[in-house]
C-alpha cells in the first residue's frame, strides 16, 4: 500500500492512502488488518478522507512496514472483518436522521396547514396505539405518558405541539437505537479481534493457524484442557467433553468417532480430531453479540434498582400532571409535565455505561461476561492468586534434572516429556520444551494417559506404572519410595525451585527442578490493588512450603498456602465469602476451575486452560498483571458513573417537571430538553472511564 505521512509524533502516525478509492469494506479490512498486526497497538481508518491513524508501541520501522506491506482486495484478509459493519451502521442511521429532519422541514415549508394537520393525526395513531396497549396490559409505562401528551394536544387542536413532540420522540428513539447498536458493535468488534488459534492437521503434520482461516472440512486437533473452536464431527480419537455451558449437563459426555461436537465446549480428558462444519469466522460476530446480550441479563444490582425505580416513577409523573391541571386548569402546563419521564434516560444510560466499560476492558485485552461482575469487582476486598502462570511467568524453565535409581538425565527427561506432552499446563510445557532443546526424542511409549487433576499424570510403560507430579501425589497417594542410598541427594534438592517427581514401579527415578520466575510487575500490582480497595491478598499453590514462602516474600502477599488441592482453594474462597468478603480468584489451570467458579468474580488467564476460561467470569490476556489494575480501576469508575447518572437523571427531570408545572417551559421545549438530556447522558456514558492518555501511558509501561 502506497501512502503519505501527514503527521507524526512519538508512537503515532497519521497517513493518507494514495490512489485508492476507500470504500466502507476496504476501510474495515484495512483497520482489522492493522489491529491484528503485532507492531500496531491501535489503528483507526477514516473512509471519507482516506486517512489512517496508527498508534504503535514498538519500532517505527515495524509500523511503517505493516502499512507498506498491506495489499487491498486480498480475499484472505476478508475473514478478519466481522459480519456486521460498524461503518455501515453509521451510514444507515445517518441516512435515517437526514430523512427524518428533511421530511420535517419540507412539510413545514410546503405542506398546507389542513394536510399537515391530517398527517399529524395519522402519525399520532402509532403513539396512541402503544399507549392503549400498555393500559390494556395494566402497565403504566412511558408510552402512556407519550400517548396522553400527543392525544391531549390533538384534542386541543394544537397540531404544531403534537407534531413537535412526535418529531422529538422519533429523533430521541433513533439516536437511542443508534447509540445502543454502535456500542454493541464496538464491543463485539473489540472482542472479535482476540482471534483464537487452533491446530489444523494437513499433509501429516499439525499447523497452528488463526481460527478465521479455518474452512469447512479442515481437520482440527483438540487435546485435553482445550476448547472445541467450531461445530464438527469426530473422525479420530476419544474424549470426555464438558458441555455444561451449552446443555447444562453437569457430567462430561463421551465423544467417539462419528459423534457431533459443539463450539464452546471443552475437552476434559482425551484427545480427538474433528472435521469442521463451518468457516472459522462464520457467525463469530453473531455469537459474540449473543454472549453480550446474554451478559446484559446479568445486570448489576445498582442498574436493577435504577431501572425498577424508572418504572415506579411513571405513575408519579402522571400524578404530577393531574395535580398541575387540577391546580392551574392549564392544559399546556399539564402537557409540559407529561413530556418528561425518568425511564428513557435511566433505561438507556445505565446499560450503555456497562457496555462501554466492557468495551473499554476489551480494548485492554480483558473480556468481562456481565455487568454484575464489574460491580462485584468494585466491591471486592479479597483477591486470591494461583502462583504458577499467574504471579509467576507462564513459561517456567527446567534448570536441572536429578536422576535416581540408576537412571540417566536423558532417560528421566525422555520419560517425563513423553507423559507431559499431552497437557497444556505451563510446567508440562517446560518439560517438553527442555527435551526438545536437548534433542531428546520422546515418541509415545506408554498406554492411555490418566490425568489426576492438581496431582499429576499416571500411565504404563513396558507394563510398569509410571507417575509424575507433586510430592503429595507421588509419595503419599501413590506410596512411591526414595532409594535409601540416595536419600541425602534427595534431601539436598534446592528449595527455591519447584519440583516434579517422576517414579516408576513405585520407586523414584528422577526429580525435575523448575524455575518459575516471578513477574517483575507482581509486587507493584499488589500495591496498586491495595490502593484501589483490596485489603486482603492471598497466594495459593500446589508447590512446597519452602517454594511458596520464597515467592510470597518477594511479591508481598498477606497470606499464602502451599501444597493445596483444587478443593482446598474452593473451600478457602467459600469460607471467605461466608465471612462477608467479596472474593476475586485469579488462575490459569484446570485445577483452578473449582475456585474460579466459587468466587464472586473468577478471573482466568487467556493463555491457560480453556475450561478455566469457560468457567471464569473475566479473562485477561496477561501480557502483564497491570491489566488487573486497569480492570479494578474501570470497575470502580463504572460504579461512580452509574451513581452519578442516577443522581443527574432524578435531579434534572424533576427540575423539568417543576418548570413545566410553573409554566416556564412549553411542552415542545420540555420534550426537547428531556430528549437532549437523555442523549447527552447516554453519550457521556459511552466515553472512556480511564482517560485515553492514561491508558496509553499504562500500555507503554507494560511494554
Amino acid at each position: 500500500m502506497k501512502c503519505t505521512i501527514l503527521h507524526e509524533s512519538r508512537g503515532r502516525l497519521r497517513v493518507h492512502v494514495c490512489n485508492v478509492r476507500m470504500t466502507l469494506h476496504r476501510a474495515d479490512v484495512l483497520e482489522a488488518y492493522l489491529n491484528h498486526h503485532d507492531a500496531v497497538s491501535k489503528a483507526k481508518v477514516y473512509e471519507r478522507t482516506g486517512d489512517v491513524v496508527v498508534c504503535y508501541t514498538g519500532s517505527r520501522k515495524a509500523a511503517v512496514a505493516a502499512l507498506s506491506g498491506y495489499r487491498f482486495d486480498d480475499p484472505e484478509l476478508d475473514a478478519l472483518v466481522t459480519s456486521a459493519d460498524s461503518r455501515r451502521i453509521n451510514q444507515e442511521y445517518q441516512e435515517k436522521m437526514y430523512d427524518l429532519v428533511a421530511g420535517r422541514v419540507l412539510r413545514k415549508l410546503f405542506l398546507p396547514a389542513p394536510l399537515d394537520a391530517a398527517y399529524t393525526v395519522l402519525r399520532s395513531l402509532h403513539f396512541l396505539w402503544k399507549g392503549v396497549r400498555c393500559l390494556w396490559r395494566r402497565r403504566l409505562e412511558v408510552e402512556v405518558l407519550d400517548a396522553l401528551s400527543i392525544g391531549v394536544s390533538i384534542l386541543r387542536r394544537d397540531f404544531a405541539t403534537a407534531g413537535s413532540v412526535m418529531f422529538l420522540l422519533n429523533v430521541g428513539s433513533l439516536l437511542e437505537e443508534w447509540t445502543r447498536k454502535k456500542s454493541l458493535d464496538d464491543l463485539a468488534r473489540s472482542m472479535a479481534l482476540n482471534v483464537d488459534k487452533v491446530w489444523v492437521r494437513a499433509q501429516g503434520t499439525e499447523v497452528l493457524m488463526p481460527l478465521t482461516k479455518v474452512h469447512p472440512g479442515d481437520e482440527i486437533v483438540v487435546r485435553s484442557g482445550s476448547m472445541i473452536p467450531l461445530d464438527g464431527t469426530v473422525i479420530e480419537g476419544e474424549a470426555m467433553v464438558n458441555q455444561a455451558a451449552l446443555t447444562g449437563e453437569s457430567m462430561p459426555v463421551r465423544k467417539i468417532t462419528g459423534a457431533t461436537v459443539y463450539a464452546g465446549t471443552v475437552v476434559e480428558e482425551g484427545e480427538c480430531v474433528l472435521t469442521t462444519k463451518a468457516e472459522g469466522g462464520t457467525n463469530r460476530y453473531d455469537k459474540i453479540v449473543a454472549m453480550i446480550e446474554e451478559s446484559e441479563k446479568l445486570k448489576s444490582s445498582t442498574e436493577n434498582r435504577a431501572l425498577a425505580l424508572a418504572d415506579r416513577l411513571v405513575p408519579w409523573c402522571l400524578g404530577a400532571t393531574i395535580v398541575t391541571y387540577a391546580l392551574t386548569r392549564n392544559a399546556t402546563r399539564a402537557i409540559s409535565c407529561l413530556m418528561v419521564d425518568f425511564s428513557c434516560a435511566l433505561k438507556l444510560s445505565m446499560p450503555l455505561a456497562v457496555l462501554s466499560a466492557m468495551r473499554e476492558c476489551g480494548a485492554s485485552h480483558i473480556t468481562v461476561k456481565g455487568g454484575k461482575y464489574l460491580e462485584a469487582l468494585s466491591k471486592a476486598d479479597t483477591i486470591v492468586f494461583d502462583k504458577t502462570g499467574t504471579l509467576t511467568r507462564a513459561t517456567p524453565k527446567v534448570v536441572k534434572v536429578v536422576p535416581f535409581s540408576g537412571r540417566t538425565e536423558v532417560e528421566v527427561l525422555q520419560l517425563a516429556a513423553c507423559l507431559e506432552e499431552h497437557f497444556p499446563h505451563s510446567m508440562a510445557n517446560a518439560v517438553v520444551r527442555e527435551a526438545k532443546e536437548r534433542g531428546i526424542s520422546h515418541e509415545e511409549m506408554h498406554s492411555e494417559v490418566e490425568y489426576i487433576v492438581a496431582h499429576g499424570i499416571a500411565s504404563r510403560v513396558s507394563g510398569d506404572r509410571v507417575v509424575i507430579g507433586s510430592h503429595h501425589f507421588v509419595f503419599e497417594d501413590e506410596h512411591c519410595s526414595i532409594p535409601e542410598e540416595e536419600r541425602q541427594k534427595f534431601d539436598d534438592l534446592e528449595p527455591e525451585y519447584s519440583h516434579l517427581y517422576l517414579a516408576a514401579s513405585g520407586r523414584l527415578v528422577g526429580v525435575i527442578c523448575i524455575a518459575d520466575p516471578l513477574r517483575p510487575e507482581a509486587a507493584r500490582v499488589l500495591r496498586a490493588l491495595r490502593g484501589l480497595g483490596i485489603t486482603n491478598t492471598v497466594m495459593m499453590t500446589g508447590d512446597s512450603e519452602r517454594t511458596a514462602a520464597a515467592i510470597a516474600k518477594q511479591v508481598g502477599v498477606d497470606r499464602f498456602f502451599a501444597e493445596v488441592l483444587p478443593e482446598d482453594k474452593a473451600a478457602f474462597v467459600q469460607k471467605a465469602k461466608s465471612e462477608g468478603h467479596t472474593v476475586v480468584m485469579i488462575g490459569d489451570g484446570i485445577n483452578d476451575s473449582p475456585a474460579l467458579s466459587a468466587a464472586d468474580v473468577g478471573i482466568a488467564i487467556n493463555s491457560g486452560a480453556a475450561i478455566a476460561r469457560e468457567i471464569a467470569d473475566v479473562t485477561i490476556k496477561a501480557d502483564s498483571l497491570e491489566e488487573l489494575v486497569i480492570l479494578k480501576t474501570i470497575a470502580n469508575s463504572l460504579q461512580r458513573r452509574v451513581s452519578a447518572n442516577y443522581r443527574f437523571v432524578l435531579t434534572f427531570n424533576s427540575a423539568l417537571i417543576a418548570l413545566g408545572a410553573l409554566g416556564i417551559l412549553q411542552p415542545a421545549s420540555s420534550a426537547m430538553l428531556h430528549n437532549l438530556s437523555t442523549i447527552g447522558i447516554s453519550l457521556k456514558s459511552m466515553t472512556n472511564l480511564i482517560p485515553e492518555e492514561k491508558a496509553q501511558k499504562a500500555l507503554a509501561e507494560k511494554n
